[in-house]
């Protein structure tokens, strides 16, 4: 008889070998020769070698990767964040996945691209303005070369790399120029799009198959009915995917399908405007409290969120009938989008990849306040003439201009409000009253960092990758970490050189944390555009209208909708954030601010104004008494001298979210609280205690022996042994647990060389002390030392255990993190 035994069989590609992926198992029965039976021997080492390897048979597959990005929309403009327009295919995705509730943009078109495909702030890629060399590294108006896209990295781990769409990333559009920033030469496979950043939806300029320009006429591989370049962007994306099914069905794929729905000019198909006829007759002000209210409903805002004011007055406007065609237009042209979007997703189930396929979906930057076309300008019409009065446009002349100056057929251009948008030959934006409503609940628009400027939906989905289905996360992020995220889940690497040129380092997180409800650990997030700027740590956003505004300060947890300015009554809040983002500034290459030939702009001073009130901080803050806010958890600190550093500014970060309070005390060591534990815990409830206790068990040693804690007493060189350290921290470990609280553990940070009274090193016998205590009790540990150990040179003080202030409100950061999370 014969036996019979497997046989793993793997492709190289999918292994994660070499420029690999991941791991796909065939298995193949062996039907042995029954004259020559394997030996026992050889049967076991197969035997041995399957399990061996049964963790790779396991293992999930490399995801295939699909980006998408739509163009001018607003925070709530797709259904699954409160909007009426009609997008089912979208809100599947989020249903199945998951809807990042404070993702974020750069508030323009081009930095938020650069952004996206190279995982660094925009100006850290030569892209912090326009595309235009504004005479600075930073504002070079091309992907510059110490810059690393998505698709490159990610080819160089086996992946098809394909775009679809807008690239908008260089200022080289010639068609006989140079092509070094073209989505071919910076990593793709295949291209269909345009290289420019907007343009008619019916005849695209700088319209490019690959490295060659065509036109929607003269493309012979692409001949729709009627073409509209929503459809052909969402068509050659599904044509991408069959295709690399088809010829390289064993590697993963990565697809940028990059739409320039919403972008002006209000262009969409007739079938699809029909069915927005009549929607928005009662005007931009009703449908932001029709969505304001919905979003509410949905958990996207706070309940007791407020709405931004209105920027426009509908019931005063003249052309109600007209602009009321604008948004039945500006909904058509998303509805149609995310029409596509669902034949992206039908191409992924019949080629067996939607499992296995991580879709993101987000937008480039907030509605769009523009108000381009809404006036009759020069060379252009205000009603469509009965026949054509210009010559036809040969089949191969390459429309060159962002606002055609005829149809093909040789109809004028025609704007103003006399001319109903949609059709060919019109070209107008839908004007700041609808953009206001496309950025429910929010302020200001695209350009600026405002968060009606830069917040995004941000929908997540991934069948074998994402556990967590149809929730809502709020963490806090940016386009910087779709790089990193997409170098993760790749197992790909990120260069520090390539070819030849020293890369900059990656500024993004990788998400794929919060894709299990995990934490995603960052420090602060950065914006600059046109002089408009921010930084976001926490809670905290400080933000300023243009070069010289004044800087504005928003708890973004309860004051979403920046209507209370705070930097006068939390000064020293804005200043601290103020000097975070001037050294942001400085690293990123932001400065100049705004540069300009022939001028150069200051940022306005990061003090408040002279005459804005301000409160004098006491001597030592953290060891006074605070009041509770009603209805938040209460969060006690119990610890030494380095806690009361960072007291004060863990309570800033938590403001909103938590009442901090500390002891009026320093905890010194373990004999100390063992003594005043009771008096420290008082008679309140506690939700999270963060507490540690061993800087001052460690040893004091002078160089004679001396006791340089207390001189006074020199028989006592050590103030706890490590036994009774072990004692005293079961004793109130066993008591802080009798109060129902989240406990964490905090272990004692770093000691440096020279530090008096101390020995280098002999920190690490009282941590290990205390991770068996608390690993006993299920204590989570927040190690303190590992994560001030490669800052130390930045925020400790020399020969000193202490922080500097600055280094405490980085470990502030941290601190508020870990209790955060217990919080949730």
């Amino acid at each position: 008889m014969g036996v019979a035994f497997f046989c793993l069989v793997t492709s190289k590609s999918k292994m994660g070998l070499g420029n690999g992926g991941d791991i796909r198992h065939k298995f193949t029965v062996i039907r042995s020769n029954p004259m020559k039976l394997p030996t026992l021997r050889s049967l076991l080492c197969a035997f041995c070698s399957f399990f061996v390897l049964s963790p790779l048979l396991f293992a999930a597959e490399k995801p295939n990767i699909i980006v998408m990005m739509s163009d001018d929309m607003g925070f709530s403009d797709i259904g699954c964040y409160g909007s009426e327009i009609d997008t089912p295919n979208l809100d599947a995705l989020a249903a199945n996945g998951l809807r990042f509730t404070q993702f974020y943009n750069t508030g323009r078109c081009c930095p938020t691209r650069a952004s996206l495909l190279t995982g660094l702030y925009p100006h850290q890629a030569g892209i912090g303005h326009m595309m235009s060399d504004r005479g600075f590294d930073g504002y070079r108006g091309d992907l510059n070369k110490e810059c690393v896209t998505i698709a490159e990295v990610l080819r160089e781990a086996g992946y098809g790399t394909y775009i679809s769409g807008k690239w908008h990333v260089t200022k080289e559009i010639n068609p006989e120029g140079p092509k070094f920033n073209w989505p071919l030469q910076r990593g793709f496979d295949r291209f269909y799009g345009t290289i420019h950043g907007a343009g008619s939806f019916f005849d695209p300029n700088t319209l490019t198959r690959d490295n060659t320009y065509v036109t929607p006429v003269n493309d012979t591989e692409y001949q729709p009915e009627q073409y509209y370049y929503t459809d052909a962007i969402s068509d050659h994306a599904v044509r991408f995917i069959n295709e690399h099914c088809e010829q390289k069905k064993d590697d993963p794929f990565f697809v940028y399908v990059a739409y320039t729905a919403a972008h002006w000019p209000m262009h969409a198909l007739e079938k699809d405007i029909a069915k927005y006829k009549g929607k928005y007759d009662s005007g931009y002000n009703a449908l932001r409290r029709e969505r304001f209210e919905r979003m509410k409903d949905m958990g996207l805002i706070r309940r007791d969120a407020e709405l931004s004011p209105d920027a426009e007055d509908w019931e005063s406007y003249e052309h109600k009938e007209w602009d009321a065609r604008n948004m039945e237009v500006y909904a058509a042209m998303i509805d149609n989008m995310d029409q596509g979007i669902g034949r992206i997703v039908e191409a992924l189930k019949e080629n067996g990849e939607l499992d296995n396929t991580l879709i993101l979906f987000m937008q480039d930057n907030g509605g769009c306040a523009e108000n381009l076309g809404r006036k009759l300008r020069d060379g252009a019409v205000a009603t469509r003439p009965d026949k054509p009065t210009l010559p036809p446009l040969d089949k191969d002349y390459l429309q060159p201009d962002m606002i055609p100056k005829q149809t093909r057929d040789g109809y004028p251009l025609m704007m103003g409000p006399e001319v109903m948008p949609g059709p060919d030959g019109t070209y107008i934006a839908y004007g700041r009253g609808w953009a206001n409503a496309s950025n429910t609940p929010f302020r200001e628009y695209k350009h600026w960092v405002h968060e009606g400027g830069i917040a995004t939906p941000l929908v997540a989905h991934w069948p074998a990758g994402i556990e967590r289905k149809n929730e809502l996360d709020k963490t806090p992020s940016h386009l910087i970490d779709i790089m990193a995220t997409c170098v993760d889940l790749a197992g790909a690497e990120y260069p520090s050189e390539f070819n030849g040129e020293k890369i900059q380092p990656l500024e993004g997180k990788s998400l794929k944390p919060a894709f299990s409800g995990k934490e995603v650990e960052r420090d602060a997030l950065y914006w600059e555009h046109e002089g408009n700027r921010a930084v976001r740590v926490g809670n905290w956003k400080l933000v300023a209208k243009g070069a010289k505004g004044k800087w504005e300060l928003y708890n973004i947890g309860r004051d979403r909708s920046e209507m209370h300015d705070m930097s006068a009554e939390r000064a020293n809040i804005a200043e601290r954030l103020a000097k975070k983002w001037q050294a942001w500034a400085e690293r990123a290459r932001v400065l100049p601010l705004n540069p300009k030939p022939g001028q150069v702009v200051e940022v306005s001073k990061a003090e408040p104004e002279k005459n804005a009130p301000r409160k004098q901080r006491p001597k030592n803050p953290a060891m006074l008494p605070v009041e509770d806010v009603a209805g938040l958890p209460r969060v006690l600190l119990i610890g030494d001298s380095i806690s009361i550093g960072y007291t004060v500014a863990v309570r800033d970060e938590l403001d909103g979210e938590a009442n901090v309070h500390r002891p009026l005390t320093n905890c010194g060591p373990t004999t100390k609280g063992v003594a005043e534990i009771d008096k420290w815990l008082g008679d309140g409830k506690w939700d999270v205690i963060h507490f540690n206790w061993g800087l001052h068990d460690l040893k004091y040693m002078g160089p004679n022996g001396e006791n340089l804690a207390d001189p006074g007493d020199p028989t006592s060189k050590r103030q706890v042994e490590t036994d009774e350290y072990e004692k005293n921290l079961r004793i109130l470990v066993d008591r802080l647990k009798k109060t129902g609280a989240k406990l964490i553990w905090r272990n004692t940070t770093p000691i440096t060389e020279g530090t008096k009274g101390r020995i280098p090193g002999h920190e690490l016998e009282y941590n290990a002390i205390a991770k068996k205590v608390m690993d006993e009790h299920g204590i989570p540990i927040h190690d303190l030392h590992a994560y001030a150990l490669p800052k130390l040179i930045d925020i400790q003080i020399p020969a000193n255990v202490h922080f500097t202030p600055e280094g405490s409100e980085v470990l502030a950061g941290d601190v508020a993190n870990v209790i955060r999370k217990e919080l949730k």
